[in-house]
């Protein structure tokens, strides 16, 4: 693990070094780097360049005051990528959604290409299903209430919580490191708040969303058909907003699809990684023959 240190505050991210293009792969809420643990031996030569986002799961909170709404969390992914330089970045992104606003906010000169993963979008920030902890953090006392309650099996794994993420149980391991910053750290609680309740209103969200539409290089939608946080329809839609949009459907799979279906999700982001750069995917043993969808 590395870390950059910017105007916000510091930034964990894992860099593989590989020979490849750059892949730039964000998280959810709030997860970290192991979002991607399943795909990343899949990705090939593929230089992969994984950022810790101060979304609750980061271990070094951010400097007071600093904005970490929807907006203010692109900027800061904006930042990274000027800090370590990078060009050419594929963008890719899975439930959380905020990337996309690099295109809105003027932010996007080095990425040129993106991928979304059964992500937020248009006025779904946060997913309804997410709504009811979102506000509970606005309550006092009510972000370290939601932090605890994580504790609980019931609620990291039920179907009507964090379980409906994924069909995939996530490993405990996995799931305490991206919930114990923020049961240990009132500072990252803070951050994680500043989160939760930055989402801008609706017809923000919808004014950034339209601004994808100036995205005039290939972009890669891909879409989990049993998703119950990512409406259905936002797939196509995004399809069609987009300039160079293409959609491709995964089934068998809930938001999380690099949990779910990840040597499915290697194979998808390869061919498509490899329509311009000539770099080996995952092998014919470690994912099987291509699919394409």
């Amino acid at each position: 693990m590395e870390t950059v240190t910017l105007a916000a505050g510091p930034i964990d991210y894992v860099d593989t070094g590989g020979p490849g293009p750059v892949i730039v792969l964000t998280h959810g809420f709030p997860m970290n780097h192991l979002q991607w643990r399943k795909v990343l031996p899949l990705l090939g030569d593929f230089r992969c360049i994984l950022p810790t986002l101060p979304l609750g799961a980061h271990r070094l909170p951010m400097n007071p005051g600093v904005d970490l709404g929807q907006g203010g969390q692109a900027q800061i992914l904006a930042d990274f990528l000027d800090a370590l330089e990078l060009r050419d970045v594929t963008l890719v992104m899975n439930d959380w959604g905020g990337p996309q606003f690099l295109i809105a906010l003027g932010r996007a000169q080095r990425i040129a290409r993106m991928v979304f993963v059964a992500c937020e979008a248009f006025d779904n920030f946060p997913p309804k299903r997410a709504r009811p902890a979102m506000r509970l953090t606005r309550a006092p006392g009510g972000t370290w209430l939601l932090m605890q309650l994580l504790r609980m099996a019931f609620f990291r794994h039920s179907r009507r919580t964090w379980g409906a993420l994924s069909h995939t149980r996530i490993p405990e391991g996995v799931l305490d490191q991206w919930f114990a910053p923020a049961q240990g750290s009132r500072a990252i609680r803070r951050d994680l708040r500043a989160f939760a309740v930055g989402a801008p209103r609706r017809r923000t969200l919808l004014a950034w969303s339209q601004a994808l539409g100036e995205f005039a290089s290939p972009a890669l939608i891909v879409w989990a058909s049993e998703d119950l946080m990512m409406p259905s329809e936002h797939g196509q839609r995004l399809a069609d907003l987009l300039p160079q949009g293409r959609l491709v459907e995964v089934h068998d799979s809930g938001t999380l699809i690099p949990e779910d279906q990840p040597e499915e999700l290697a194979r998808i982001l390869c061919d498509f990684l490899d329509q311009d750069a000539s770099v080996p995917g995952p092998s014919e043993t470690e994912a099987g023959p291509r699919k394409k969808r």
